[in-house]
């Protein structure tokens, strides 16, 4: 297949010259089979320099809930662009589409607005620090938060450490300056103990509400009820990341779907379909604080109006006929997972497929009888990622483009057409790379 991807080999070899490492991200460092080059997108279908066609589960890493150039939003943000890009000011969109997650999202009293999740969770931490006067944040390991240096700590770390967070990148305090603790997720006894001992001591805790970074994992029965209730019980505050769940498990997100109210909660990706956009919402009281100038938020591309009018075209979509998209989206994801499921049996092969139909993980046991439900990020770790590696290129020799680590997002431009294509590719995918790895080491079934 290596003339299939000529172009885009050709465009990182002279990208290795001017741009970094040939990426503007480092995660796209890691794509397979290797950092391609993309022309356009439309619906489900991305086309590549090479002119090859791919259906995308990858939709830009999770913003296009519409798939990509939704017409409604498209439209919205180019009548915007001709009025102006950036004032610098207010703009009543800016108010409609804060009113409009006020009114959606349960915890959201009020909010202000950003460009990425990672500002938004800095200007979270720095509100709750200031609203209960502690310094200590817990964070749980396998969470990312974003790319900022008081917080990337024991995302994928290559030990596990624990209260000690592992940095993820050179350059980064250790997580004892940055006053950070990391606990294991799902685990409500652990944290128990921690707060009885320390906590008067502790800010906030943040959390993904689903662990969508690490194998898509839900919470256990009760746990996210058992977070309100105790940092309800020591005074922190309760912050919910919800920039990958936020209007895609739901309109409501996360906190809408499981019924619990956290204090703060941070939105990107979906909320403007792929516009960057990011939002922290939540409790009046806390929101004073910025309200009267004692919390410093601040930003030139705050409330970027194309920005704001694809949100605000987005929300239009999304609340359409009561959800009609998100039961779509449920149906078409429900199906494909169940697919999955299906092909890898008939192979005779284990896999892990979990997590909600409009996002959820992939992956292939090391041992086979290892194919069970992933709980927190120490079950993660008999995920072969490696493997996953070889089928992830075996799907896009085969037009399917998906993620690395596992997850697979889905919009309402998807089709059932574009479920049977991709079944076919994963069993062919199947075929090729995980059946031939399982013989070898004698973990096929009979």
């Amino acid at each position: 297949m290596t003339n299939r991807y000529s172009q885009s080999r050709s465009l990182l070899r002279r990208a290795e010259r001017s741009l970094s490492g040939g990426v503007s991200s480092n995660v796209r460092r890691g794509d397979k089979p290797l950092p391609l080059y993309f022309d356009s997108g439309t619906g489900s279908r991305l086309f590549d320099v090479d002119g090859n066609e791919y259906i995308d589960y990858v939709l830009g890493r999770g913003p296009l809930i519409l798939g990509h150039t939704n017409a409604e939003v498209i439209e919205a943000t180019c009548r915007q662009l001709w009025r102006g890009q950036v004032y610098a000011a207010q703009h009543e969109a800016e108010i409609e589409l804060a009113e409009r997650i006020v009114r959606i999202v349960p915890c959201a009293e009020r909010v202000r607005f950003g460009i990425s999740g990672s500002e938004a969770v800095h200007g979270a931490l720095r509100l709750a620090r200031a609203f209960t006067g502690r310094e200590l944040i817990i964070k749980f390991e396998g969470h990312y938060h974003g790319w900022l240096d008081n917080i990337l700590y024991s995302v994928a770390p290559s030990r596990h450490a624990v209260p000690d967070g592992v940095p993820e990148s050179g350059g980064q305090l250790s997580s004892r300056d940055s006053r950070l603790v990391v606990l294991p997720w799902n685990d409500a006894a652990v944290l128990e103990r921690y707060l009885d001992a320390h906590g008067q001591e502790v800010a906030a805790i943040i959390t993904e509400p689903v662990m969508c970074n690490t194998a898509v994992i839900e919470p256990r029965a009760g746990y996210l009820e058992f977070l309100r209730d105790i940092t309800n019980k020591h005074g922190i505050v309760l912050i919910f990341d919800e920039v990958i769940t936020g209007f895609r498990v739901g309109l409501a997100g996360a906190q809408g779907e499981y019924g619990v109210r956290p204090d703060l909660s941070i939105f990107g990706k979906a909320v403007a379909n792929g516009l960057p956009m990011s939002v922290i919402a939540g409790r009046e009281d806390l929101f004073a604080l910025i309200a009267s100038g004692k919390v410093g938020h601040g930003g030139t591309y705050n409330s970027l109006p194309p920005a704001v009018a694809a949100g605000v075209a987005t929300l239009n979509v999304l609340e359409r006929e009561n959800g009609r998209v998100y039961r779509c989206i449920r149906e078409i994801g429900s199906a494909l997972m169940t697919g999955i499921r299906d092909r890898a049996a008939k192979l005779g092969v284990p896999v892990v497929v979990q997590g909600h139909p409009s996002v959820f993980f992939v992956g292939f046991p090391v041992e086979r009888d290892e194919a069970r439900d992933v709980v927190d990020y120490t079950t993660s770790l008999a995920i072969d990622n490696d493997l996953y590696a070889q089928f992830v290129s075996a799907m896009a020799d085969r037009g399917v483009r998906i993620i690395p680590r596992g997850n697979w997002f889905l919009s309402s431009a998807h089709t059932e057409a574009d479920v049977e294509q991709t079944l076919m590719a994963v069993e062919e995918s199947l075929a090729e790379t995980v059946v031939p790895h399982y013989a070898a080491a004698g973990k096929t079934g009979g």
